[in-house]
């Protein structure tokens, strides 16, 4: 299964680097911060997949806004796994990057749609 749209194979690109990076998180931390990165990173992609599926544009649109909500929630989850010592500040930089590039490309998509 794959998208055509740039910014679905992004964030594909932005979960797998999650969770490879993820892997090495403490063992205390795999019910806690590690699922939930996890799961608020995957759900940028399946979102977008999902409502590229959708019959209405305004459902697409919907799925859109619902990925960019999970894409700052991943930000966030970053940003503490930073702050915790559990990735570097050149890790973190790297997928702020990548995580601010989605975030204005699910923005065009979703006004172009509009």
């Amino acid at each position: 299964m794959e998208s055509n749209l740039e910014v679905w194979k992004l964030s594909h690109q932005l979960t797998i680097d999650v969770y490879k990076l993820t892997q090495v998180f403490p063992k205390s931390e795999q019910f806690g911060l590690v699922s939930q990165v996890r799961r608020s990173v995957s759900s940028i992609p399946t979102n977008i997949i999902e409502g590229q599926a959708r019959q209405y544009k305004k459902e697409f649109i919907q799925f859109l806004y619902i990925a960019k909500g999970s894409l700052e929630e991943t930000n966030y989850h970053l940003f503490l796994s930073k702050d915790l010592g559990y990735i570097s500040e050149k890790e973190y930089q790297i997928l702020y990057e990548l995580c601010t590039r989605i975030k204005m490309m699910l923005f065009k998509l979703i006004k172009s749609m509009q």
